[in-house]
């Protein structure tokens, strides 16, 4: 695809807040820089003209009209997540080897919040972002559109190529994990899954979990999914509620691997075998997972691949070269020992 043209929109000025706030310019610049010293009637109507004609103040970035920052905001979920570290620090390795730095930046699954960091580092001259997932406010488009901000989707695939995106399929990756299940007899299943609000990933890999079953004439009641936060602690609680149903699962998928070692702590902690008892999986294949005992068995996905290729898409179109828009990068499972066949036929 070749890079697109400079942005030539007229951005909205601090007059069209004015304006349409019926105030003065000069109290949209207290608004702006001392909201303390005006009225919460007044603030509020100049707050909300700015978000309705999504006005950024220009800052720094009013002098790098001419002259490009450098730098590149990478906005990721969570920070406590180790393998966003891993994509980003992929990322940072090629930018800065051309000359940028990284801005990171966190949301906590919130898309509001996204939202908001975005126009904060617009504000302050970033060239461009990069973004966790493939589904956001529809607001922030409108944003980058309008300061001509490029941006890459990163970690998911957008099945409707309707923005640059970076990533493996998410859904078939659930999938193919439950398929290896189904193949090795299993037939009740549970899942522990990250929560699904602001998280695609998730939601897609769950969705290719409950496709492959309802394939093999199976369903996966609420009773046998829960969710928790991706930490060891609140995946571990989740499994011993599976544990504790009347007939608990013989197989759990998690979908992550975090979630998957939580599961195995409690197993340890109540005596159940893995995988003699309960069969678990992940999905990312870290170091986390791999050193278990038993070895857990793990979606190897393009954690480092992502962050290079992200990196390479966004230095081309800066430096307006042509690009490749879309990459859905391959995946595949990785087959350790907490893998195995039920002990009978359920």
């Amino acid at each position: 695809m070749p890079a697109p043209p400079p942005a030539t929109r007229t951005r909205t000025a601090a007059k069209d807040v004015a304006l349409l706030a019926g105030v003065s310019t000069a109290t949209v610049s207290r608004a702006l820089n001392t909201p303390e010293h005006v009225d919460p009637a007044t603030l509020q109507r100049v707050r909300e003209a700015m978000a309705k004609l999504r006005y950024v103040p220009h800052g720094v970035a009013r002098s790098l009209r001419s002259q490009r920052s450098r730098m590149i905001g990478a906005i990721v979920p969570s920070f406590d997540y180790a393998l966003y570290a891993r994509t980003t620090s992929a990322l940072q390795q090629l930018l800065s080897a051309h000359g940028y730095a990284v801005v990171l930046a966190e949301h906590d699954y919130d898309l509001g919040q996204e939202l908001q960091v975005t126009r904060h580092l617009i504000e302050h001259g970033v060239d461009a972002f990069v973004f966790v997932g493939v589904e956001h406010d529809p607001r922030l488009y409108a944003l980058l559109e309008d300061y001509g901000r490029p941006f890459v989707l990163t970690w998911g695939v957008d099945a409707a190529r309707r923005w640059p995106c970076i990533g493996f399929d998410n859904r078939a990756a659930g999938y193919q994990m439950a398929r290896h299940l189904l193949q090795l007899g299993h037939r009740r299943f549970g899942m522990i899954s990250a929560p699904t609000e602001g998280n695609d990933r998730g939601r897609e890999r769950g969705l290719g979990i409950r496709a492959a079953l309802t394939e093999a004439g199976l369903s996966l009641p609420d009773s046998q999914v829960q969710y928790a936060r991706i930490t060891l602690a609140a995946a571990q609680e989740a499994m011993e509620r599976l544990l504790a149903l009347p007939q608990p699962p013989t197989a759990v998928l998690a979908t992550n691997d975090v979630l998957a070692v939580g599961a195995m702590m409690a197993c340890r902690a109540a005596g159940v075998r893995v995988p003699q008892d309960v069969s678990i999986t992940g999905v990312d294949n870290t170091d986390l997972g791999a050193t278990q005992t038993p070895g857990l068995t793990s979606v190897r996905t393009p954690i480092v691949e992502i962050g290079r290729a992200a990196a390479e898409q966004l230095i081309a179109r800066l430096d307006g070269r042509e690009f490749v828009a879309n990459q859905s990068l391959p995946f595949d499972l990785v087959f350790r020992g907490s893998t195995a066949a039920p002990r009978a036929r359920v």
